[in-house]
């Protein structure tokens, strides 16, 4: 089993939850988070309006008039079987390329073990 962990646009986790249900990917766990990549440059008015961002994470006002702006963005995480990998990948990437900078990136990591707390199951039956 592997989890994949993407940082998206805020305004694209629509979009990218009904790709990943039309591949047949309905569980996602997903949270609002700030920050930055690489790039030292800020908010872009390009990628969205400060004013709107400012009313949907509270406090980003505060964080806009930093020197290195802290941007909203969505993250989200999955855990599917490894043969499935390419099948969540290609969903999000679809959605979510723009070709600038700032589209996201998506990390892939193996899931040694899984316990379901309520029975005790484990491996494969946990999930």
């Amino acid at each position: 089993m592997k989890e994949v962990m993407a940082f998206i646009r805020m305004y694209k986790i629509n979009q990218t939850k009904k790709a990943l249900l039309e591949a047949g990917f309905p569980s996602i766990t997903c949270r609002k988070v700030l920050g930055r990549g690489k790039k030292k440059v800020g908010f872009t008015l390009s990628q969205s309006s400060p004013r709107a961002a400012a009313k949907e994470v509270p406090g980003l006002a505060e964080t806009l008039s930093e020197e290195h702006r802290l941007i909203p963005k969505r993250f989200l995480t999955l855990i599917v079987h490894d043969d499935e990998v390419q099948q969540v990948i290609a969903a999000i990437m679809e959605v979510n390329s723009t070709g600038n900078p700032g589209d996201g990136k998506i990390f892939v990591l193996p899931i040694i073990d899984v316990y379901r707390v309520r029975t005790g199951e484990t491996g494969e039956d946990a999930v």
